[in-house]
């Protein structure tokens, strides 16, 4: 039973929506503790589901993104480390994310009691094998050309991670406001699924959008991860393309 809840991706239950928001009232190890067969059912087993059936698409669109359903890597803990956080004991939220290391550039999907949110995070550091911040500069037009050829323009709001989040544009347009994300070190370009959509988000289908999205977002991601952009561009154009 344990292999198949894993393995058979059916959509996030409405359960998941339930736990979180429960947990937001009480947020205690004991009432984490009494809640601990909900949440392995509705948050844990759905997550692993949902990233074993987007794996295959996920190592076609770059075998370097990390797409095993483990802790630490494409899942982040509910749990928090006390040692270096202070007040509530847990995260409020479930974070299933996709990158090729800790910290960098990554496609994901963010769950709390409110509904779903979806995209991109950019790092935009100077930092080893993070390439955003200089190719933003030297590859001005193509990225120009990537958000219009893909149609990522008024698609995504735009919001700045500093200590609290910034939403900057509730609708992104790179061609109108491009200079903004020169000034800014963590970007997160999104939309949402509202609690209305839970149908979708319930269902098998709920693969559909992120599949659809991520496959829109991922040219530029080339320019979060590769000092030959162009060239990772050109490769996807070649051999997958935008998915129907």
């Amino acid at each position: 039973m344990k292999s198949l809840e894993i393995n058979q991706f059916t959509g996030f239950p409405p359960q998941l929506f339930s736990f979180l928001e429960g947990l937001g009232k009480d947020n205690s190890k004991i009432y984490f503790d009494k809640q601990r067969d909900e949440y392995e059912k509705f948050v844990v087993a759905p997550a692993k589901a949902f990233i074993t059936a987007l794996a295959p698409f996920l190592e076609q669109l770059n075998p370097s993104i990390r797409r095993e359903p483990k802790f630490n890597q494409t899942i982040m803990k509910l749990s928090k480390d006390m040692r270096f956080s202070k007040g509530v004991p847990y995260k409020t939220f479930l974070l299933v994310h996709f990158g090729r290391f800790k910290l960098d550039s990554e496609l994901y999907v963010y769950f709390d009691k409110t509904g779903v949110q979806y995209g991109m995070f950019l790092n935009n550091s100077k930092e080893e094998n993070l390439f955003f911040k200089k190719n933003l500069q030297t590859y001005e037009k193509e990225i120009d050309k990537v958000f219009s050829g893909y149609k990522l323009n008024n698609q995504f709001s735009l919001t700045e991670m500093k200590k609290e989040m910034t939403l900057l544009r509730k609708k992104f347009d790179f061609s109108k406001d491009g200079k903004l994300l020169l000034q800014m070190k963590y970007i997160l370009l999104e939309k949402a699924m509202l609690p209305k959509e839970k149908k979708i988000i319930a269902s098998p289908n709920f693969i559909n959008d992120i599949i659809k999205t991520f496959s829109r977002l991922y040219p530029l991601y080339c320019f979060a991860i590769s000092e030959q952009p162009l060239k990772l561009l050109a490769k996807f154009e070649e051999h997958m393309g935008v998915a129907d």
